[in-house]
């Protein structure tokens, strides 16, 4: 079986080399997971898009290949504009076809603008649309307009100066004020005779009759019909309606809620109430999914999305926080502290800047740095930091001097060198970066490779791409090569479970030519 690559390997790779002459073109060493080469292709561009379409764009040949890398299907003179799975979107000049990744090429290159949608393609010609349905293997004109594209739901939403259409509806001459585009199963739209909402078939589900409706988030709508107000959630074939009242419903500040005879009375949510109690003068929302609700009685509480109490009504603070372990931070006159569940202050207000506790630690912020507490209030980390973050596996990234490093529950720094920037990748390892050079370091803290590298990217344990300038190599978790520094591109094909690496092959100089003949003369002089 060939073996990859090894330094001392590539060394004589480089001295051969300058007293051999080789064609020009490219060689691709096709490896299994374990680095050993199980094959090699000449020539070609390679590329893996998703997990299974695997392309070579040769120049002249656009190929789609099997798990053998051999071609299966092919367009001349074609190169990849675009991948949006299941299709491959390649573009001739400046006109567009489409593949399937299967291999079939439903679509020639004859289109000025392509769209997908699971198993259908929507293609324009000038002002032409063409519909493809590879469920029914045909193509048919839609209809000439002004512009037309694929709703979330499936149906193909057009437009002319007079309005909107569905074209590939049961009644595509159908005109619309608005078609608007919301969630995955449904329409807005709006007629004369009012909104209504309509599905994946192009049918009503709610007939257009609503005075107003707005979509809010999820396939949720905020209806007002007459004066009366409407929650509906829309489904695939149906829409209910959630919630009716004839009491003022109102989106405030990206919070709904209802009042009754004027006064403000319920917090709700997108099918509902969240929360209904007398009193209320306000309400904010605090962080994603939590609510400060503020009573006449210069009480606050904390919220939380499912309409629990995290934090009851206090007249300890004035605003509140989400938190951890029964802590939540709470803003107390001008300085910052923590209560617990029944809003009774546990850590009295004394920072200017205040963090949730993450592993029993908390960034607090006096004057213009950053130091850590525990739950007893105790500094554990002195204050030093220009910024903090939350502790993750005993671990936390801190600023000082525009710079970062890792520092431990101890407060002791990891690294030896404050790094340009330290962020978290996936599987909790971290990117370091020093003058626009990466490094790694893993869950632990501890170094992998140093910030030396213009590209660095785990694609596994022990499958770290690198690369130095122009030159690609893999190597191990403690530093070993898998793949030296030395090829122009690595390719990654988790579904196939290789990996492709490319080297190129260059001609000598002529100047290097012209001094080998040299050498070969005074050879053959010495030797006569």
């Amino acid at each position: 079986m060939l073996t990859p690559f090894h330094p001392k390997t590539l060394m004589l790779f480089f001295i051969l080399g300058t007293i051999s002459i080789k064609s020009p073109g490219q060689t691709w060493e096709i490896f299994d997971r374990n680095y050993n080469l199980i094959q090699k292709v000449e020539n070609g561009n390679f590329h893996i898009l998703g997990s299974t379409l695997r392309i070579n764009d040769s120049g002249e040949n656009l190929n789609l290949l099997g798990n053998d890398y051999e071609a299966y299907s092919s367009i001349s003179g074609a190169s990849i504009y675009q991948y949006l799975e299941p299709w491959l979107i390649v573009r001739k000049d400046s006109l567009f076809g489409a593949f399937h990744e299967y291999g079939d090429q439903p679509l020639l290159c004859e289109y000025d603008r392509i769209q997908t949608y699971y198993n259908l393609l929507l293609a324009q010609k000038g002002n032409e649309f063409f519909l493809y349905d590879r469920g029914k293997k045909n193509i048919e004109s839609i209809g000439k307009f002004e512009s037309a594209r694929f709703a979330k739901n499936g149906q193909v939403i057009a437009k002319n100066p007079r309005g909107y259409y569905l074209p590939i509806s049961k009644d595509p001459n159908h005109l619309y004020e608005l078609l608007e585009d919301t969630c995955g199963d449904v329409i807005l739209a709006r007629e004369g005779s009012g909104f209504g909402l309509i599905n994946r078939e192009g049918e009503y589900i709610l007939e257009p009759i609503i005075d107003e409706m707005k979509y809010t988030k999820d396939n949720h709508f905020f209806a007002q019909n007459g004066d009366e107000f409407l929650l509906i959630k829309a489904q695939t074939n149906e829409a209910n309606i959630r919630y009716n009242s004839f009491h003022r419903i109102a989106i405030e500040d990206d919070v709904m809620v209802e009042y009754i005879h004027g006064k403000l009375r319920r917090i709700m949510k997108e099918d509902g109430i969240l929360l209904d109690i007398v009193g209320m003068t306000g309400v904010q929302r605090t962080g994603k999914n939590h609510f400060n609700v503020f009573f006449r009685d210069d009480k606050t509480g904390l919220l939380n999305e499912k309409g629990k109490w995290e934090v009851r009504p206090t007249v300890t603070a004035e605003k509140l926080y989400p938190g951890n372990d029964g802590f939540y931070g709470a803003l107390m006159g001008d300085q910052y502290g923590f209560v617990n569940r029944e809003g009774l202050e546990i850590i009295p207000a004394q920072f200017d800047e205040i963090k949730s506790f993450s592993e029993g630690l908390s960034g607090v912020k006096k004057g213009l740095t950053w130091g850590y507490i525990n739950q007893n209030a105790e500094l554990v980390i002195p204050y030093f930091f220009d910024e903090v973050g939350d502790f993750y596996q005993g671990l936390a990234i801190v600023k000082k001097n525009n710079q970062y490093n890792l520092v431990n529950r101890q407060g002791e720094n990891l690294l030896e060198n404050y790094y340009d920037r330290i962020s978290m990748v996936s599987d909790n390892y971290y990117l370091t970066e020093e003058n626009g050079l990466f490094g790694l370091l893993n869950p632990s803290g501890m170094e992998i490779l140093s910030p030396e590298f213009n590209e660095l990217r785990r694609e596994g344990l022990d499958h770290i791409l690198i690369r130095k300038g122009d030159k690609y190599g893999v190597i191990k978790e403690n530093g070993d090569f898998s793949l030296p520094l030395f090829y122009s591109e690595i390719l990654f094909d988790s579904g196939n479970q290789k990996v492709l690496a490319k080297y190129e092959r260059v001609e000598p100089i002529p100047e290097e030519v012209e001094a080998m003949e040299r050498k070969k003369k005074k050879r053959k002089q010495k030797g006569a």
